[in-house]
C-alpha cells in the first residue's frame, strides 16, 4: 500500500502585502548631504573653539626652573 503525499497549503492570515521601504535620503544625494553635515559640524566646532577665552597665566609652581638644560 502506497501512502499518498499531500502538499500542505500555506495558510495566508492577515495582510501579506509588505510595504516598500523608502530611504530617508535619496541615494543620489546621500554623499552630498553627509558631506555638507560634516562640514557644518566642523565649522561650528572651529568657531566655538576659537571664540572661547583662554585662562590667564598663573604663577609658576615652587622649585620650577625656567632654564632647563638639554642633555648633550
Amino acid at each position: 500500500m502506497a501512502q499518498k503525499f499531500e502538499k500542505k497549503k500555506e495558510r495566508k492570515i492577515g495582510n501579506q502585502i509588505v510595504p516598500e521601504k523608502t530611504p530617508l535620503i535619496d541615494p543620489r544625494y546621500k554623499n552630498l548631504v553627509s558631506t555638507v553635515v560634516f562640514i557644518v559640524v566642523m565649522i561650528v566646532f572651529f568657531i566655538v573653539n576659537n571664540t572661547r577665552t583662554e585662562p590667564e597665566r598663573g604663577p609658576y609652581p615652587p622649585f620650577y626652573k625656567q632654564n632647563i638644560q638639554s642633555l648633550p
